[in-house]
């Protein structure tokens, strides 16, 4: 399929992606004049055709040597930091525009180059933090490997998650099967807790071995989705530093499978699969023409 990005006659072009199953739409508006607001996130994810879990977002770059800078969406019109999968498919798509092997994106969360793997697309998406304030918690807590929250409600249990900032802020409950939670009912309400002033993605994750991971994930602004890259690497450094696992880890989802690397220079890598499904458009009336909002909610 040729990658157009041009406005066509009934409106907006948009890719529909997956990424391991992550559901992902893709808008170039880096030479367009309309811009993206929450009621235009909504009404794109509430459209079967363009349905998301992240809405990317390409503008004009604001750092030289970038390809764009990104806004991330969520489906219910809430703004993201940070979207692995989704930023592994448009670097799919970006990499083929320009015939190279790598390609550097930016977003509210920091720079993210990205590079050719085999079949598949690495992404470097950072260093994780671990500072209570950086997560951010509403209160301190001196050990963000293991904090101070207990969950009971719908007939289960949960306790002392471990929790890190991986461009959003993440939970991680270790558990022994993550398939028999029921996360529509749990996660709603993991995902507003007290101690989350900005939410909190929350993941449900079952060692396996020392170099595997079983994998669900309830994603703030999203719900539950097949895949999320950001989680996985939070859940891939949260296991490599309570000795759970090593640094080099497969992380199984729902969705398909990614590689995660911490790398030595505290640099966390993920590697895995993209797929454009299809493109269509999308009306103009959709979008708001007045001038971009920056604000991250």
């Amino acid at each position: 399929m040729a990658f157009d990005t041009q406005t066509i006659m009934d409106g907006i072009r948009y890719y529909k992606m997956n990424g391991a199953g992550n559901e992902i739409v893709m808008l170039d508006l880096r030479d367009q004049s309309v811009v993206v607001t929450p009621e235009a996130a909504r009404a794109i994810a509430a459209r079967s055709a363009s349905f998301f879990d992240q809405l990317m977002v390409l503008l004009p770059p604001k750092t030289a040597g970038t390809a764009a800078f990104v806004e991330i969406w969520n489906n219910d019109g809430s703004r993201s930091g940070a979207c692995g999968n989704g930023t592994r498919c448009i670097a799919a798509m970006e990499l083929d525009r320009l015939g190279t092997d790598t390609v550097s994106f930016e977003t509210e969360a920091g720079l993210l180059p990205t590079s050719r793997a085999g079949t598949g697309i690495s992404v470097d998406m950072g260093v994780p933090k671990f500072g209570w304030a950086d997560i951010p918690l509403s209160q301190p807590m001196p050990d963000t490997n293991a904090i101070e929250l207990d969950y009971e409600g719908h007939g289960v249990r949960l306790s002392n998650p471990a929790v890190a900032n991986m461009g959003n802020p993440h939970a991680v409950f270790w558990v022994d099967d993550p398939q028999i939670y029921d996360l529509s009912l749990i996660g709603p309400e993991l995902e507003q807790h007290p101690l989350f002033p900005e939410k909190a993605n929350i993941s449900l994750a079952q060692i396996i071995s020392p170099e595997a991971i079983r994998l669900r994930v309830w994603e703030r602004g999203a719900g539950e989705t097949r895949a999320c890259g950001s989680a996985a690497c939070a859940v891939a450094v949260s296991a490599a530093r309570s000795g759970r696992t090593g640094r080099d880890v497969r992380i199984h989802l729902p969705g398909g499978a990614l590689r995660l690397v911490w790398r030595d220079d505290d640099h966390v890598v993920m590697t895995g699969p993209w797929e454009l499904e299809h493109a269509g458009s999308l009306p103009v009336t959709l979008f708001d023409a007045s001038d971009h909002i920056e604000d991250v909610a």
